[in-house]
């Protein structure tokens, strides 16, 4: 009787020892999944990661919510992932270009390497604009009039830092051009500013201001990059026009706390590339603007690098490094 009741304790232990198990991705996830976007509702960024929690739910299983922690130029939001609990229910939406230099200009209380990329959803097309009732035509006459008029000329940005940043000063340094720049919390209020006339140009995505290029009160100058963007052909790329430091691409995903489990990565991966693949996601990258690009680790940590190896020179050279 006891040998029967001890071979039936051990079965029972042997078949709950199946359900007895670690937190796995096939538990994940199991609450709503937080995405911290760096910058105000309304920039790109902000749009793509609010496309993106409206498609991912699909896959996932739960909701995901949008949060927007300004400031630093992403490091607020990156400090919050760093010192949040590694199980994959925050994730930060950010740019390659971060990593790769932004980061590099400020003295931060963690590490960066403590964030890893899960995956890539879009390139930036950005340039350097001006009001659609300006007089400066082109580059050129907006870089005559400058060297007419030292420090005449303001120029917003929503960050010193920057890609957007770094690619328009490079541009009035080159060109010898003494100006005033101007810092905003975010691109919608650079855009109304120079609509208010309150500055004199630009630097920002095309995302942000698309509705404007179409309604004319908004000219582009340059784009920076070494092609021109299809949906304003007529742009000139900073590369000919004799400037190809200024063509800094920076691409934008998600990324997650380094120790987060492997599988819930994995989980997050998978969800995220039919997530991509979603008519309804490519719809909406119709209207936010920017350039859909899918990538995962691999293509964002290449970006990184690619991102350190431009603009790394170009920071140490206008006195902005101050990384190790």
């Amino acid at each position: 009787m006891i040998k029967k009741l001890l071979i039936l304790i051990l079965a029972t232990m042997a078949g709950g020892s199946i359900f007895i198990k670690p937190t796995t991705a096939q538990e994940y996830p199991k609450k709503p999944i937080e995405i911290v976007c760096p910058f105000t509702a309304g920039a790109s960024i902000d749009l793509m990661a609010r496309l993106v929690a409206d498609v991912a739910p699909k896959y996932l299983g739960q909701p995901m919510l949008v949060t927007n922690k300004t400031g630093g130029a992403g490091s607020l939001t990156a400090a919050d992932i760093v010192k949040s609990k590694p199980d994959g229910y925050k994730l930060a939406i950010m740019t390659s270009y971060y990593f790769g230099a932004t980061a590099k200009t400020q003295k931060l209380p963690f590490d960066p390497n403590d964030l890893v990329p899960i995956t890539n959803f879009m390139e930036f097309r950005f340039g350097l604009f001006v009001k659609g009732d300006s007089p400066w035509k082109t580059l050129d006459d907006l870089l005559d009039y400058g060297r007419q008029n030292p420090n005449k000329i303001m120029w917003g940005h929503p960050g010193r830092g920057l890609s957007i940043y770094i690619s328009a000063l490079s541009i009035f340094r080159k060109a010898g051009v003494l100006t005033q720049d101007v810092p905003y919390k975010g691109s919608p209020k650079v855009l109304a500013s120079l609509l208010g006339g309150h500055i004199n140009a630009a630097t920002g995505v095309l995302g942000t201001v698309k509705d404007h290029i179409t309604a004319g009160t908004i000219r582009y100058l340059t784009v920076y990059s070494d092609n021109r963007y299809s949906t304003i052909p007529d742009v000139p790329t900073v590369v000919e026009l004799g400037y190809p430091k200024a063509a800094i691409p920076s691409f934008v995903g998600l990324y997650a706390h380094k120790d987060t489990p492997e599988d819930v990565k994995q989980t997050l991966m998978d969800a995220f590339k039919k997530t991509f693949d979603d008519p309804d996601f490519k719809k909406g990258m119709d209207k936010v603007g920017e350039i859909p690009r899918y990538g995962g680790p691999d293509l964002m940590n290449n970006a990184i690098q690619k991102a350190e190896e431009v603009s790394v020179p170009i920071l140490k050279e206008f006195g902005l490094y101050v990384g190790k």
